[in-house]
C-alpha cells in the first residue's frame, strides 16, 4: 500500500512539474513572457523585441518586434475576435491572412506557401504562411495563426518578416510557437 501511495505521489509530482515548467524546453523558454489578456493569450519576447499594448488600431490588441539584421525588422501583432467553428478555421485564417497582407503591405501580390491545422494548447488553431511581393520585388512573410479559444472566442497572431533574413523569419515562427492560452 505505501509503494501505491508513493507511485502515486511521484507520478502527480511529474504531471505538476511538467505543467508548470511551461514552455523551458522551447528555444525561447528562457525569454521574459508577455501576456495580452484582452486576446487571452501569452507569448514569448526575443532578446531585443519590444512589446508594446497601448496605442494600438482597434483591431489590434498588442504588438511585438525588433530589428532584422538587414534594417527592415520583424514582429508581430496580436488581436481577438469572436468564435470561430474548427470547421472554418482553415477558410478564415486563409481569407484573413491574405486579407492582411493587403492591408500591410499595400498593393501587392502573394503565394501561399502553406496552411495547416495545428493546435494552441490543446486548443484548434490554424496557420497560413504567405510570400508577399509589391512592385519593387519580395517585400517579405507573412504568417496568421488563429486560435479558436473558449467561450465563442478566437485570439490571431500575424508575424511579419523581411524577404531576405531567413533567420528573422524562424524567429517569428518560434514566438508563435511558443503561444499560450491564458484562462
Amino acid at each position: 500500500m505505501v509503494a501505491l501511495v508513493l507511485l502515486v505521489l511521484i507520478a502527480g509530482g511529474a504531471v505538476a512539474w511538467s505543467l508548470l515548467r511551461g514552455h523551458e524546453d522551447s528555444p525561447l523558454g528562457d525569454r521574459p513572457r508577455a501576456t495580452d489578456r484582452a486576446a487571452g493569450i501569452s507569448y514569448a519576447v526575443p532578446e531585443g523585441w519590444k512589446y508594446e499594448d497601448k496605442g494600438l488600431v482597434d483591431a489590434f490588441t498588442s504588438t511585438l518586434g525588433g530589428k532584422g539584421r538587414d534594417g527592415t525588422g520583424a514582429g508581430m501583432v496580436v488581436g481577438r475576435g469572436g468564435g470561430i467553428p474548427e470547421s472554418a478555421l482553415r477558410q478564415r485564417t486563409e481569407a484573413a491572412a491574405r486579407s492582411n497582407a493587403e492591408y500591410f503591405y499595400g498593393d501587392c501580390s502573394w503565394k501561399q506557401l502553406e496552411s495547416r491545422a495545428t493546435t494552441v494548447d490543446d486548443r484548434p488553431a490554424h496557420t497560413v504562411l504567405l510570400k508577399v511581393r509589391d512592385e519593387d520585388g519580395p517585400a517579405g512573410r507573412l504568417r496568421m495563426t488563429v486560435i479558436s479559444l473558449p467561450g465563442d472566442r478566437a485570439a490571431f497572431l500575424i508575424g511579419f518578416s523581411g524577404p531576405g533574413d531567413a533567420a528573422e523569419g524562424r524567429l517569428v515562427d518560434l514566438v508563435l510557437e511558443s503561444v499560450a492560452v491564458e484562462s
